[in-house]
């Protein structure tokens, strides 16, 4: 969803979610890995769908990445992992309003992925995804 998210809002990425899942075999990283150009075409034609076609590849760019990315790592979830040594990054703040939606973390992760291959992936992305998965946790006080 992330990369749909890019230059829209983050509810309006959210609400595709099934459409999202239907298009992209349930999220199978392998299977869309394996996708041709007629399939970019095919997920473009449906009307409920995001329809960049430019988003559209860059998904099925990423997941050709993380299945290179197989080679290194035993998953997608140790390589990112990898970055903060198993532990999550805990960022403490007086108030909501003060946190941040780029963190030094998320761009040295950012930036190692484009160099990897992946696409759409920028510093705001790549954080609220860290986020959303535990591996950047922020706290603020009440």
């Amino acid at each position: 969803m992330g990369v749909f998210q890019a230059g829209l809002s983050w509810q309006a990425a959210a609400g595709k979610k099934d459409v999202l899942m239907r298009n992209f075999c349930e999220m199978d990283f392998r299977q869309v890995a394996a996708f041709f150009p007629d399939d970019v075409e095919r997920i473009a034609k449906d009307p409920d769908m995001i329809r960049n076609p430019r988003k559209i590849k860059a998904v099925i760019q990423n997941a050709r990445a993380i299945v290179r990315l197989l080679e290194e790592y035993d998953s997608f979830s140790e390589y990112l992992w990898d970055f903060v040594g198993g532990v999550p990054v805990v960022k403490n703040y007086k108030s909501e309003e003060e946190i941040p939606n780029v963190l030094p973390e998320a761009t040295t992760i950012a930036k190692d992925m484009k160099k990897r291959g992946f696409s759409f992936v920028g510093p705001v992305v790549t954080c609220m995804f860290l986020k959303a998965a535990g591996i950047i946790k922020d706290e603020a006080a009440v």
